[in-house]
């Protein structure tokens, strides 16, 4: 009798997992795997105790499909098929980057562009079968336009500088309590500071039709489009499709990118769980 199968999907901030035994479905959310924050023994420890319990009494898995994010070098690879082999010694184990994962989550084996606007942000040809051509990911510092820390950015920027009437800025004081020194020391010298500006996204969530928020997440979706999609001849022939936290709950905004751009606008989905699992089922 063939096991299950275990899809994961990791970016930065948080990774979904779901196991397909007997055409059922199980699933469930962790810490993402950041490769570049994470041992080997790190993310033992943490599939340990926050995966395995879940899908304890499951059936024996027999294949594993992992996408994450830093799955383009091959140092990260081993280190993450190194941990789940360890966690998984009989099952099979294809890993790939998260290009790829949102890639066949949005077009399934059919010809598109796919874009990923979460934490971060980038943009791929997908042929139906790889990933043929893609923009190039320089990061949160130098780049990730149309991403939550490029977005979050733009929210500090505005109350560093000052920049928000008094309306915003009573709201965001109101909301985050902080100052100068404690953003800039979030910034520069705790870690992840890619989730800690992707986290002010919930501020323009929350204030959404304030001229000055819908200023800042226009401009930081045009930024995507602009420097990555317009890079694209087959972004005029062929849908354009969106996954991410960012993308679904601003998809009014790319609806208007798009058809200010004369793009077609595919599928726009929070998570790529949803085709992956039609992708591997």
């Amino acid at each position: 009798m063939a096991g299950a199968i275990l899809i994961g999907e990791s970016g930065a901030t948080k990774a979904e997992w779901c196991l397909i035994s007997n055409g059922k479905k199980k699933s469930v959310t962790t810490q993402g795997i950041s490769p570049y924050f994470f041992t080997e023994q790190k993310v033992i420890d943490l599939l340990r105790q926050d995966l395995l319990p879940v899908f304890a009494g499951s059936k024996t898995v027999s294949e594993i499909h992992y996408y994450g994010t830093g799955m383009r070098n091959p140092d990260n690879v081993k280190m993450v098929e190194n941990a789940l082999k360890h966690l998984f010694p009989e099952a099979s184990i294809e890993i790939n980057d998260d290009m790829l994962g949102a890639a066949r989550a949005l077009n399934g084996k059919d010809k598109g562009l796919a874009c990923n606007l979460g934490t971060g942000s980038f943009c791929v040809y997908y042929n139906g079968n790889k990933i043929a051509k893609q923009s190039p990911g320089i990061g949160y510092i130098l780049g990730d336009e149309g991403s939550g820390a490029y977005l979050g950015k733009k929210v500090i920027q505005y109350y560093l500088y000052n920049t928000f009437d008094e309306d915003l800025k009573y709201k965001f004081d109101l909301k985050y309590n902080t100052n100068a020194v404690e953003v800039l020391e979030n910034v520069y010298r705790k870690p992840l500071a890619n989730r800690y500006l992707a986290s002010f996204t919930l501020f323009l969530s929350e204030n959404r039709g304030h001229f000055m928020i819908e200023n800042i997440i226009e401009d930081g979706l045009n930024d995507f489009f602009f420097y990555h999609l317009c890079k694209y001849n087959e972004a005029w022939k062929l849908p354009i499709s969106f996954v991410g936290s960012v993308a679904f709950g601003f998809k009014d905004v790319l609806k208007e990118l798009c058809d200010s751009y004369e793009f077609e606008l595919g599928k726009i989905l929070k998570s790529p769980m949803t085709g992956l699992t039609e992708y591997h089922s």
